[in-house]
């Protein structure tokens, strides 16, 4: 392998029925920043079925270039096609790096494919840097200059790891949705658009998909609220979240919680904050009950106003919030909802 034969920043522009998902707008954001340390540019690697004309989408955040691989076998998400489509498209391109969000597909799709063409992945990134390698000089040792350096938790959240893949190209990670930010919209603006196919044969591996159930969910997304009240284990209990969904209306905002509270089975995991839900940046960011162990802080560190209420005074959340009060918050909150509502009724 020749290193110096790979260019560019490659992002995966996941689209689930000819919609783009947000996470590929938000790794074109980053790679954007990447591309400029590396002064190269950023190509969107856009694969489906009649998906060509989303380019222009992908062109607004950022792209430079989208490489459209368009074919009737990829209608559905299946593993094998994507993997060879995208596999193909790394094979004929050589980009430098490539990057997938860490979705349902991202998670299927990134480590088949790194296998496929002989790379290393780091999944689940939540920093994205270029840099050298080693990042401290090792005497004796050559300091490779202009490395992706991708971190990421490792031991269950209990320390970061800075991974880098210097013998192998492409550098490749997965990064969760809600960690990088998408790059300010430029309305009217164009990509190179290219259009490859590598060719597809059904073949044994191909899964067939026999129908297609869609489920509805009424629950909103807590990745796009602006202020969030999110629960832990102090909370007490199920019922007990009733208080916290009355705050929630006032402000007009979103319950979300811990792990813990999934864990107990108060409410659903697509309401958890932390390394193993969400990432979430709200604007304001309730911490009620939550002691603040780091792989919940990991999932909103990024809120632009944390506020926490817990009756320990040494909970490792107030290290991290911008206000703190320490107290019981069955008492609490009320006191704060019945402020609130008292405030808005005078306006």
């Amino acid at each position: 392998m020749n290193i110096q034969d790979y260019k560019g920043v490659f992002v995966y522009a996941q689209q689930v029925d000819n919609v783009i998902s947000g996470i590929a707008l938000e790794l074109i954001g980053k790679g954007k920043d990447l591309a400029k340390d590396l002064g190269t540019e950023v190509t969107a690697v856009l694969i489906g079925s009649d998906v060509k004309a989303l380019a222009d989408e992908l062109a607004e955040y950022g792209a430079d270039k989208v490489i459209v691989v368009d074919d009737p076998e990829l209608k559905e998400y299946r593993t094998e096609p994507y993997t060879h489509a995208l596999a193909s498209v790394i094979n004929e391109f050589k980009p430098e790096i490539v990057l997938v969000g860490a979705t349902a597909i991202g998670r299927d799709l990134g480590p088949r494919v790194s296998a496929r063409i002989h790379t290393g992945l780091t999944a689940d990134c939540t920093q994205l840097e270029i840099g050298d390698f080693p990042i401290n000089p090792i005497p004796g040792k050559e300091q490779l200059h202009n490395q992706l350096l991708m971190t990421r938790p490792a031991f269950g959240g209990n320390t970061i790891a800075t991974i880098a893949c210097p013998a192998f190209r492409p550098q490749m990670a997965t990064v969760r949705p809600g960690v990088m930010q998408k790059a300010p919209k430029e309305a009217g603006k164009k990509a190179v658009v290219v259009e490859y196919n590598p060719g597809f044969t059904p073949d044994n591996k191909y899964v067939e998909i026999l129908e297609v159930v869609k489920a509805v969910s009424d629950v909103a997304d807590i990745m796009d609220a602006k202020i969030l009240v999110s629960g832990g284990r102090g909370v007490g209990s199920a019922e007990n979240f009733k208080i916290l969904e009355d705050l929630a209306e006032v402000l007009g905002g979103t319950v979300s919680c811990s792990r813990a509270v999934v864990d107990a089975g108060w409410k659903s995991k697509d309401l958890q904050v932390g390394q193993t839900g969400k990432t979430v940046r709200p604007n304001v960011y309730f911490a009620i009950g939550i002691s603040g162990a780091i792989q919940h802080v990991a999932g909103m560190e990024e809120a632009d106003i944390i506020i926490a209420i817990n009756k320990d005074e040494t909970a490792p959340i107030f290290e991290v919030a911008d206000y703190g009060i320490v107290g019981d918050l069955n008492k609490i909150i009320p006191a704060l909802t019945e402020s609130l509502k008292a405030e808005m009724a005078a306006k």
